[in-house]
């Protein structure tokens, strides 16, 4: 998962730019870019590793002049964590310098880069995004959309893209639509981000969600917006993974605000797994935060605030690898022993991915007094890895896919373990139900998923050079 912005007829747009990136820093830790172009058309980049605090500087911004830009933070699904996949990309280009951001993954990406290294293409990073930039730089077309769509064509899954070629900005949702991407108003430019959130904190005036397949061509001075051809239609499929766990919940995606969703998914777990011997419910912070008082509502218990988060230890789950996981976990909870000594508690969490997790928070809160401990998680089991954007790249690391409810329920430590079912996901999503994509929980892929696509999961850019 990623977040992208990009700015167009915006003064300062780096460092408006660097304000909506941290709005969406939830989205990826890894690293973080902005790449700017001033009104001669020259563009500057900077990436880093790590935070957006980390990376950039006013030093840093002050050396990024321009009113257009694009921004992004990341974490890895196709390709290493290293500096040389960080993005946004930056090219040279006959139309001029062109950069690309993208949030979501490309799962015929493999088959793409072994034909275009056939061809004589020379990759510098192991990403999928990568291969984009490739197949517009072969293009025949004359127009640069043109050129956009002739790769758009070619490639499959999911893409939410901001896209600078010259200093014109694109904006391009993939047709199925599985990442958010809005569009806001600022003065007179314009603003586009993976969230609400982000337009929000740079005090943007939201206009609309980018629906799927469409294509926005934003130039000018002041610029203006051009709504370009659709790509071609294809049945929605928006992750329904974004509602539960990684939008914020201050953000409206897919027409719906995150914070009612995730109420209701309370609700919802509440009815299919109530806990009536219970005294009280918690979450665990953040993401799950609404879920817990959701099902305070629906079940009448007492919600309380048991577990304590550290704000300055990042996201477990989008963490690269197990063992900073595992590590993050002791330092980024700790139990209020007042509140949960004796009692029978019911802990809500947004999902269960790999356990291990889990199964530290539960010994923590039995060390600090807990008398049972009731395990309630606000969606479905997760059975299948996601190829369109989230890090859960075998079955092997999903604890549902290989083990039955009790023997997960053994594993945590739980006196009992209840998921919430997908048609309790689906209406608590409201609306019409089969507009989401639920494969990493029904297995119920929207495309063709190649045997090649593990591969692009750890591969780094000097593996690839070696393969060749």
């Amino acid at each position: 998962m990623c977040g992208i912005i990009g700015v167009a007829g915006v003064p300062d747009a780096s460092r408006v730019t660097y304000l909506g990136l941290y709005s969406l820093q939830h989205r990826g830790q890894e690293s973080a870019g902005v790449v700017t172009v001033d009104g001669a058309g020259v563009a500057r980049s900077h990436r880093g590793m790590g935070l957006v605090s980390d990376v950039f500087s006013e030093t840093v911004l002050g050396a990024l002049p321009g009113d257009v830009a694009i921004g992004h933070t990341r974490y890895s699904t196709a390709g290493s964590s290293v500096l040389a996949n960080a993005q946004p990309i930056l090219a040279g280009y006959r139309e001029g310098p062109l950069a690309l951001g993208h949030n979501g993954n490309l799962t015929n990406a493999e088959a793409l880069r072994s034909d275009l290294v056939a061809k004589g293409s020379i990759f510098q990073t192991s990403s999928d995004s990568e291969v984009l930039i490739h197949l517009i730089a072969r293009s025949e077309a004359r127009e640069p959309e043109d050129q956009l769509l002739d790769a758009l064509e070619r490639v499959e899954g999911a893409y939410s893209l901001v896209v600078t070629i010259g200093r014109t900005l694109y904006a391009i949702v993939d047709p199925r639509g599985f990442r958010p991407l809005w569009l806001g108003k600022l003065g007179t430019g314009y603003v586009l981000a993976s969230e609400t959130c982000a337009l929000d904190l740079i005090g943007a005036t939201t206009v609309r969600e980018l629906e799927p397949g469409e294509f926005l061509r934003i130039q000018g001075s002041p610029p203006e917006i051009d709504r370009l051809p659709s790509l071609a239609p294809k049945p929605h499929q928006r992750c329904i993974f974004e509602l539960v766990y990684f939008s914020r919940p201050d953000s409206t995606i897919f027409g719906r605000s995150v914070d009612r969703v995730r109420r209701a998914l309370g609700r919802e777990l509440a009815k299919e797994h109530p806990a009536s011997d219970a005294d009280c419910v918690f979450s665990v912070p953040d993401s799950s935060n609404a879920m817990a008082l959701g099902f305070a509502e629906q079940s009448g218990l007492k919600l309380e605030h048991a577990l304590i988060r550290n704000h300055y230890v990042g996201r477990t789950f989008i963490n690269p690898t197990q063992a900073a996981r595992n590590a993050k976990v002791k330092i980024k909870f700790n139990p209020v022993r007042e509140v949960l000594a004796g009692k029978k508690v019911v802990v809500v969490d947004d999902s269960l991915v790999r356990g291990t997790t889990s199964r530290e928070l539960v010994q923590m809160i039995r060390q600090a007094g807990a008398k049972a401990v009731h395990f309630r998680v606000a969606s479905a089991p997760i059975t299948g890895p996601c190829y369109y954007g989230i890090d859960t790249p075998t079955k092997s690391e999903l604890i549902a896919s290989s083990h039955s409810l009790e023997e997960i329920r053994l594993h945590l430590g739980v006196e009992t373990l209840g998921y919430l079912s997908l048609d309790g996901m689906k209406r608590a999503a409201g609306g019409d139900s089969t507009e989401f994509c639920h494969a990493c929980f029904s297995g119920e892929y929207p495309t063709e998923i190649p045997d090649d696509t593990q591969k692009a999961r750890n591969a780094t850019p000097l593996q690839v050079t070696l393969a060749v």
